[in-house]
Order: C-alpha cells, then sequence, then structure tokens
C-alpha cells in the first residue's frame, strides 16, 4: 500500500503563518494603541489565572470564525470588519496563528497574532489586567 505524505502541524503552523503577519508583544501593543483590537481567544480559566489584555475583546476559539464573519448569524460588531487591523492572542502564539489564518482565509486582510501569545506579552511587561487574584471580565 502507498504511504501517503505526512501533514505534520509543523507543516500545518508553518503554512498558517504564511497568511499572516505575526507581531511581536511591543509591535502589538503599538498597534493596539493605534486602534487595532486584540482578540484573546484563550480561555477564561488562563485569564483567571495568567491576566489578559486591557481592551482586548474576549471570544473563544471554539466561536471565533462564527463570530468575527460578518455574514455568519452570530456576528459580532465589534470584530466583524474585514480590512480593520485584528490582533490574535493566546497563550504562546500557536492556536493564534491557526486562527488567524482561517480569519484571513475568510477574508480579513488586515490579520496578525502576537509572537509567543500572553506570556510573551507579560514577559515584556507590557499592561495586564486580572492577574492580581481579579479575574477579568469579557467586554
Amino acid at each position: 500500500m502507498e504511504q501517503v505524505p505526512r501533514y505534520s502541524i509543523g507543516d500545518f503552523l508553518a503554512d498558517a503563518r504564511a497568511k499572516i503577519e505575526r507581531l511581536s508583544p511591543a509591535d502589538a501593543f503599538v498597534a493596539q494603541r493605534r486602534g487595532a483590537t486584540i482578540v484573546d481567544i484563550r480561555t477564561a480559566a488562563d485569564r483567571t489565572a495568567e491576566g489578559a489584555i486591557p481592551h482586548a475583546v474576549v471570544i473563544a476559539l471554539s466561536v471565533l470564525p462564527w463570530r468575527m464573519d460578518p455574514d455568519a448569524e452570530a456576528t459580532d460588531r465589534r470584530v466583524n470588519d474585514l480590512s480593520h487591523h485584528m490582533i490574535l492572542v493566546c497563550n504562546d502564539g500557536y492556536s493564534s496563528s491557526w486562527a488567524a489564518a482561517v480569519l484571513s482565509d475568510i477574508g480579513f486582510t488586515a490579520i496578525s497574532d502576537i509572537s509567543g501569545g500572553f506570556r510573551a506579552w507579560r514577559a515584556a511587561e507590557l499592561p495586564t489586567v486580572g492577574s492580581s487574584g481579579v479575574p477579568p471580565k469579557p467586554v
């Protein structure tokens, strides 16, 4: 039997990242201050345990395309402008790359993620909220 070439998660991630712009935490911070929207796709447990980025829009990864696609029934007007700069963030910068590539495929033209994710943001000593024992609330 002929063996099918394996498409590894590394291959998948490389293809996803080729479709998007990856930003350093510092560049994402500057972009947010200039009007870009950061979309936090981490779990509530992660946000409670580690904090969150101020003014980020919280949308669970499992429903992200349905909230961001302007043609979807469950679209969220805060994040459904295909031309607005959206920056996705997860814990370490893997899930956000995949999710940003999906959004690129559905028509987002200014989609990025944060290289290294929220943990890199925090390590860069950029502003966070909720890590002092007070859980951040979804916006």
